[in-house]
């Protein structure tokens, strides 16, 4: 809300230099405002009494969409990449899946690691969980178990992310 927009009783309001001018009726602080050659301007519409400050309005604004994309750039968007593996497989491939998983790991992103079961496999489910304990192990130096091996329906997932 800005100048007339405000229609509180008495505001708190902050000087274009940072200083607090204290509480005073919004009339007054328009005043104040006018004779400054700037806006009033409310910055916390929610505190009691609301707190409103004297600053160029067009400068206000440029600064908070200035300030929006900086930290849109400085978040990080976490995805969450999936291995699939089956239950005989070999150690050679097992170890070039780790080394995917590792890479994954290392650029920020959780690994979904599933094992799939078809036909006859679905039988033998239990002691395939080695598999997903060795890909753990193996990869315990950067990774930490986000979520434990867990069954659902034709397949075993795991969850990994990286050590903090």
């Amino acid at each position: 809300m800005v100048n007339e927009q405000i229609r509180d009783r008495e505001v708190r309001v902050i000087g274009e230099a940072g200083e607090q001018l204290g509480i005073m009726s919004s009339r007054e602080a328009m005043r104040i405002a006018e004779e400054a050659g700037l806006d009033l301007v409310k910055i916390a519409p929610t505190a009691k009494p609301p707190v409103c400050k004297i600053v160029d309005y067009g400068k206000f604004r440029y600064e908070q969409t200035r300030k929006e994309k900086e930290a849109k750039k400085k978040q990080r968007i976490i995805e969450v990449k999936e291995i699939r593996l089956s239950p005989n497989i070999d150690k050679n491939d097992l170890n070039t899946k780790v080394n995917a998983a590792r890479k994954f790991l290392s650029k920020g992103d959780k690994v979904k690691i599933t094992l799939r079961f078809r036909g006859r496999e679905m039988a033998h489910m239990a002691n395939s969980k080695h598999i997903l304990d060795d890909i753990a192990q193996n990869l315990a130096d950067i990774a930490v178990i986000e979520k434990a091996p867990k069954v659902e329906g034709r397949s075993m997932t795991m969850f990994l992310t990286e050590k903090r």
